[in-house]
């Protein structure tokens, strides 16, 4: 536990059987559960992940790919399931440092907040490390979805190393979250305007010799979620109202889960 706190970590995986091992066995020893959500990998990610025996790892294996977004929501009702306080996400690339997991999670803990992101522009070896076309667009990003969402201060929107409250995590629509690339911002959005409060807490920038998984495409998604979170926040629509921004995603979300 962290200051009497159940702390769980939710970590979604697609075809890392290379580096799972290393996020796995680094883990903080007050991690109380660890929930690896197997995203339908084809390689060793399920056999990695089961075979470390720890008693505080369990392994939920999806037979179909449905994406991060909803690795990750599957993820939280596990945690929620088992009584956890607060919930961290931490993905199986190895790309989130095990030693900023305390700083990111105990304002969450302590109650001064609901939603502790990770800043990795905030770090003071930013600059150096960080690839300037990250840098660029990364700022970018955050900019807009500052903007979008009304928040007073967003540094880094697209990392995806978090830490959320358990009531924050009850209150919102986790089947509504968007279950590809771009559901940072569209869970920036939701958490926003459900009134919680969401603090930059400065991680370490890690890139180890994984392959990333962005592609092309998933730009004008991303820049379709923040004009929606924009459209959400300003027109307070009425529940089951759609906007055209609802209908485009949900065709181009079709499309990438068929892929």
């Amino acid at each position: 536990m962290l200051e009497g706190a159940r702390l769980a970590v939710v970590v979604p995986a697609h075809n890392e059987e290379r580096l799972l091992r290393k996020t796995l066995s680094t883990m903080p020893g007050f991690v109380d559960d660890v929930i690896v959500v197997d995203d339908a990998s084809t390689d060793g990610t399920f056999e990695v992940a089961t075979s470390l025996g720890s008693e505080r790892i369990r392994v939920h294996r999806q037979v179909v790919n449905r994406g991060v977004g909803r690795a990750i929501a599957t993820g939280y009702r596990l945690a929620l399931e088992a009584d956890a306080d607060a919930i961290a996400v931490m993905a199986g690339d190895a790309q989130m440092h095990p030693d900023d997991l305390a700083a990111l999670a105990l304002p969450v803990v302590r109650g001064e907040v609901d939603y502790a992101k990770g800043d990795r522009f905030g770090h003071s070896e930013a600059r150096r490390i960080i690839p300037v076309e990250r840098w660029i667009a990364g700022r970018v990003l955050a900019a807009l979805t500052r903007r979008a969402a009304g928040l007073d201060a967003l540094s880094d929107s697209q990392c995806g190393y978090t830490v959320i409250s358990a009531r924050a995590a009850r209150q919102i629509d986790l089947d509504d979250i968007f279950p590809r690339y771009g559901y940072p911002n569209d869970l920036l959005g939701k958490i926003a305007r459900a009134g919680f409060k969401i603090r930059d807490v400065p991680v370490r920038p890690v890139y180890a010799d994984e392959k990333s998984g962005v592609r092309p495409w998933h730009v004008p998604v991303i820049l379709g979620l923040i004009a929606r979170v924009a459209w959400e926040r300003r027109s307070q629509k009425r529940p089951g109202a759609r906007s055209d921004f609802d209908v485009q995603l949900d065709r181009k979300r079709l499309t990438l889960e068929g892929e």
